[in-house]
């Protein structure tokens, strides 16, 4: 996986900055300041037009998860879209598409634990097999028999191995702009790659983000608006994402240190990835420099599918950029051949 040297550069800069407010005790950043008043607006501007029934999920370690259900007439009249998110964001990421998929299709969104509205438990490990309870309780919650598995980014192995361990229940596996094994095109965000790697600068770096968590959300503000295509979704979004940053360190930290295990242990299921036989959909956004066109196709290669779309005029955060974009391609019907229309 290569780092641009650009974003290298960016955050080291990003990290004497962590430095600095840890020992000097810098205050909030302003314009960051008053995120949780934007969440909540938005939150209350989604939920007047969107209705939806809120769940809180236990877990089978007693942890608790938090979901939405959307268009619950339509369970059971089709398969039902499990939409996940990735890091450093949360189920808010499908805000703008979940109006659009949800007029004709019972949808599902959900938290991850440690990310968003749902629990945050300090010393726990934060790798794949616990984002691989947070769906098993969701699946096990809804009951549901037939699931589109919708991935981005990080949940990207988690929904893959859900899919190749219950390929009766999946009706189709989509993939926007993921990650699940080794790839030679695979990108790595500054953020990511920094705090990936074991050493003495990200161990400082991290204990800096316990004492100045202000700066740690101005880092990840940073990391994001590199995810974004337009300034509008930076000025809607960024707020709604780094609200609780703070109290998402722990995953972050914890998830990010798994990065490179979990890749290298998927190495070997490629197999299984060409012996899938259900549909595969892959809608990346063409201009994603990280998770990008290439990976794509090394998706589309190791699957044996023939069904990719790369939108144009969308980056990482495909959902936001091109939402309508998105959901006709997940609507479009897949043609004998293995392709699916555009």
């Amino acid at each position: 996986m290569k780092i641009p040297t650009s974003l290298r550069a960016s955050w080291l800069v990003l990290l004497a900055t962590a430095l600095l407010s840890a020992c000097a005790s810098l205050p909030d950043v302003p314009e960051l300041a008053d995120t949780q008043a934007v969440y909540d607006r938005h939150v209350a501007a989604f939920n007047a037009t969107n209705p939806h029934r809120v769940h809180t999920i236990k877990r089978a370690d007693g942890h608790v998860i938090n979901a939405r259900e959307f268009s619950a007439p339509l369970k059971g009249k089709g398969a039902t879209y499990v939409l996940m998110h990735g890091f450093p964001d949360n189920q808010r990421l499908y805000d703008l598409l979940i109006p659009l998929l949800a007029k004709t299709h019972h949808v599902i969104s959900f938290d991850f634990l440690g990310w968003g509205v749902s629990e945050k438990p300090l010393a726990h490990d934060y790798k794949v097999s616990s984002q691989r309870a947070d769906l098993d309780a969701v699946i096990a919650a809804f009951d549901i028999q037939s699931a589109v598995i919708v991935v981005h980014d990080l949940s990207g192995q988690v929904g893959i191995d859900w899919a190749l361990d219950n390929e009766s229940k999946t009706a189709e596996l989509v993939l926007l702009n993921s990650y699940y094994n080794e790839m030679p095109t695979l990108v790595a965000p500054g953020a990511i790659e920094f705090y990936s790697k074991p050493g003495v600068l990200r161990d400082i770096a991290r204990w800096g983000a316990t004492k100045a968590p202000s700066r740690f959300k101005a880092g990840v503000a940073n990391q994001l608006s590199e995810f974004m295509s337009t300034d509008a979704a930076r000025q809607q979004f960024i707020p709604i994402f780094v609200h609780s940053a703070a109290e998402m360190r722990p995953a972050f930290f914890s998830s990010v240190s798994a990065l490179w295990p979990e890749i290298a242990a998927r190495a070997n299921e490629v197999e299984r990835m060409k012996k899938f036989a259900k549909p595969v959909r892959i809608v990346f956004g063409a201009d994603d420099p990280f998770l990008n066109p290439g990976v794509a196709k090394s998706f589309a290669s190791q699957f044996g599918t023939r069904c990719i779309q790369l939108l144009a005029k969308a980056g990482h955060y495909v959902q936001l950029d091109r939402p309508d974009a998105v959901v006709r391609a997940l609507q479009s019907p897949h043609r004998a051949s293995g392709a699916c229309e555009s």
